[in-house]
């Protein structure tokens, strides 16, 4: 079951639901462990598309824009851990299959990623889903905080890669 707190999650997960894409949520109540004991941190959704690819989820939840006193566009920070994991299940799943990133911002101002016939509203937010290949994000991020262990993709870098999710829906990835 994905977690329905986070509604950046629920918000997707509407998403999807809404235009009839078909899905599995992952159950994030524990990070699962492989055969030799390595923990890996759970990916969010299973989801198909209509071409060849069946999509493996990890969403990324963000305001847009972030900070208050300045105004920053395009935050995409991740977690080492959140590559490593999403890269093994990639190659657990094989072919067919496409580790993505999925960044579900949400709106609060007056500036979006996407055209306003792309954004979705749901339980009074308003949100855009644009989505990046693990493969091109982790070719593409640079270390932000050692402490904190994150990478993110340059914003002008990522607005370049970043795909709407609905191109995504119903084909596959160019850039795969």
């Amino acid at each position: 079951m994905a977690n329905r707190d986070n509604h950046y999650e629920a918000a997707f997960e509407e998403y999807l639901r809404q235009r009839g894409v078909p899905y599995v949520a992952v159950d994030e109540g524990r990070r699962s462990l492989l055969a030799d004991g390595e923990s890996l941190k759970s990916l969010d959704f299973i989801v198909s598309s209509r071409g060849p690819i069946t999509w493996l989820v990890d969403v990324k939840g963000r305001r847009f824009p972030s900070g208050d006193e300045q105004k920053q566009y395009w935050k995409n920070w991740s977690t080492r851990d959140d590559l490593r994991s999403l890269a093994q299940w990639e190659q657990l799943f094989g072919e067919g299959f496409c580790a993505l990133f999925v960044f579900a911002y949400n709106i609060v101002g007056d500036r979006a990623p996407l055209p306003p016939e792309r954004l979705f509203e749901h339980r009074g937010g308003l949100y855009g889903f644009v989505a990046v290949s693990l493969a091109e994000y982790a070719a593409h991020s640079r270390p932000i905080s050692p402490r904190w262990d994150t990478v993110a993709v340059p914003a002008a870098e990522f607005r370049r890669l970043a795909r709407p999710m609905d191109e995504l829906l119903v084909g596959g990835w160019a850039g795969r």
